[in-house]
């Protein structure tokens, strides 16, 4: 009855505070301290202690030392061409399967996500190109926008992963193998979006019209020559990794120091871009290491209360099979994806579902992925996905059109988790074979 009481009092402090409209961060560290003394009388001084060792042990976490580094670098690579390039440069290589430009989205927010780590920032610098242009062209509206904001979330997934360095943190699972995990279920995902594409294509070619242009062998040596400097950081920052030659916080200083080195070389760095670079990556960098390390004091208030593991021991003793487990994990993460940012419900839930998954037999690395893809689920619900946000800036269309519009993506994402869940090798298959 205690359990049950305290695991109360936490859930009840949760939506008071995060009702009245507060800072996600100042919401968690209010929570963790109201409970810790309503609770366990705990005094003042005592509560504070317990914040300091943790901001102290998290702000000197070297993994930690990624986050910014890399949130630095897509800030570079979006307020620089090299993003219009992304698209001039896909387009001869889309236009021939059945829904042309609409594959650039996807194919886009892919390689984009593989130098940027967020999602947010992957649908914002993909659909500054690509939906004035596919509108300009005639495209399908509802479909333009639907695929942008459910590739956009492929930032999360596809390495490097801002939300899976966190995760690696929190979980205490290895960073790399959790990157190399994250990389076939995202190439997974990105094909089941295109194959959709596809068949509505077939089904209705005119959602995307013909435009009669032609290319010769220069058009896509020229088409090359504007992917080159995505497929350059690509390389670099994966290529560090996993040859060894870079941990994933080192490869991320690599990889800064390449976008620098490749926008001097295409003469778009200057003073003013370097600093508003800088101010961006700074603002991101501070929501997201604060929102970690709020989180994990109010995962500690909460070991201080035994609500993981009384409430491990309650799901426990339901006997579920470990299938069962995943579904009712997943229901549960779709409903915190209509209210919270990714790196919010990781942090939040990861002391309760992390023990059950282990308890059920799951890889932790698996369950990173898992846990992963259905945070991408959060980014396309209303009323707090973040993609949609981007869109509706973006675009001025209503939010709940674009939520509408992302419907059948979200379906995908949910076919992707039941295809990762039944075959698990889709994630583990790539970390194995690189790290044994």
């Amino acid at each position: 009855m205690e359990a049950v009481l305290s695991a109360g009092i936490v859930l009840g402090l949760i939506f008071f505070y995060l009702g009245l409209g507060v800072w996600v961060f100042a919401g968690l560290l209010l929570v963790a301290a109201t409970a810790l003394w309503l609770v366990l009388g705990m005094n003042i001084d005592r509560i504070g202690t317990i914040a300091a060792n943790i901001a102290y042990r998290y702000a000197s976490t070297w993994e930690l030392a990624a986050i910014p580094m890399f949130i630095w670098m897509g800030e570079i690579i979006f307020r620089t061409d090299i993003s219009d390039r992304l698209f001039r440069g896909l387009m001869p290589f889309v236009r021939w399967i059945p829904g042309r430009l609409l594959h650039a989205n996807v194919l886009g927010c892919t390689l984009f996500a593989a130098v940027s780590g967020s999602s947010a920032a992957t649908t914002a610098t993909v659909g500054k190109i690509t939906t004035a242009e596919l509108a300009k062209r005639g495209y399908n509206r509802s479909l333009a926008l639907g695929s942008l904001a459910g590739a956009g979330s492929l930032g999360l997934l596809i390495p490097p992963s801002i939300v899976m360095i966190v995760y690696g943190i929190l979980a205490e699972v290895s960073v790399s193998r959790l990157f190399a995990a994250g990389i076939l279920p995202g190439l997974m995902i990105a094909a089941l979006y295109s194959g959709y594409i596809m068949i509505r294509a077939i089904i209705n070619p005119d959602i995307a019209p013909a435009d009669g242009e032609r290319y010769g062998i220069g058009d896509y040596l020229k088409a090359l020559a504007d992917l080159a400097p995505i497929f350059i950081l690509v390389v670099i920052v994966l290529g560090s990794i996993y040859t060894g030659i870079a941990t994933p916080s080192e490869a991320a200083a690599v990889g800064v120091a390449a976008a620098l080195v490749i926008t001097l070389a295409m003469r778009q760095m200057t003073f003013g871009l370097l600093i508003e670079t800088l101010l961006g990556a700074i603002r991101t960098s501070c929501m997201v290491c604060i929102i970690l390390i709020a989180a994990a004091f109010l995962s500690t208030a909460m070991g201080y209360l035994h609500i993981p593991a009384n409430v491990a021991r309650a799901i426990g003793a339901l006997d579920l099979s470990p299938f069962g487990l995943i579904l009712i994990l997943s229901v549960f993460y779709v409903v915190l994806g209509l209210f919270l940012d990714g790196v919010s419900i990781i942090v939040m839930s990861l002391p309760i579902t992390f023990p059950l998954a282990m308890q059920a037999g799951f890889d932790p690395i698996w369950f990173g992925v898992y846990l992963v893809i259905m945070t991408e689920m959060g980014q396309v619900t209303p009323p707090v996905g973040f993609n949609l946000f981007v869109l509706q800036g973006l675009t001025k269309t209503p939010i709940g059109k674009i939520a509408i519009y992302s419907l059948p993506f979200f379906f995908l994402m949910g076919l992707g988790v039941l295809i990762l869940v039944f075959f698990p090798d889709v994630a583990l298959w790539l970390p194995r074979t690189l790290y044994g």
